[in-house]
């Protein structure tokens, strides 16, 4: 089958709403309309680094999507690109899309002067990761999360 990749339009909300609640739900994170709404006019802003190219079927009906944007790499002193989020509809896959779409990814990491472009994954995501075997090369990072609305640890007392 082939595929079509561009960047959605305006007109594109419904297939792509359908895809990214797919990503979601793959990844059990509770998605909203605010979320949703929040996402879709990131994609639009002209004064956000954020981008999104979505695959199309032969009949139109879109079929999977990445979310990327810039991320400044200090070591480098450079503007890399980050992969957010990239999900392919379940009938789709083993089909050539994802190929397809790191194909685009890597044109506009191009365009966008990008040395590289970095994404994580769940370490059990093994088709996934699979792909990302034979189109990147796995680094030995390992990613954290600090919740702000925690404190790590308590306050040291400090005198004077």
């Amino acid at each position: 089958m082939t595929f079509s990749i561009e960047l959605p339009t305006e007109t594109d909300r419904g297939d792509w709403e359908r895809l990214y609640r797919g990503y979601a739900e793959f990844y059990r994170v509770p998605m909203n309309e605010q979320i949703l709404q929040t996402v879709w006019d990131w994609i639009f802003d002209p004064g956000r680094e954020f981008y999104c190219i979505m695959a199309r079927d032969s009949g139109g009906a879109g079929v999977g999507l990445m979310h990327y944007r810039a991320m400044l790499s200090p070591l480098r002193g450079a503007v890399v690109g980050f992969l957010d989020d990239l999900y392919v509809e379940p009938a789709a896959r083993g089909g050539g899309v994802v190929n397809d779409l790191f194909n685009e990814l890597a044109v506009q990491a191009r365009r966008h002067g990008w040395p590289v472009v970095r994404w994580i994954t769940r370490d059990n995501n093994y088709r996934a990761r699979s792909v990302y075997d034979r189109v990147a090369t796995r680094t030995d990072w390992i990613t954290y999360e600090l919740d702000p609305g925690r404190t790590p640890h308590p306050p040291v007392a400090r005198s004077g």
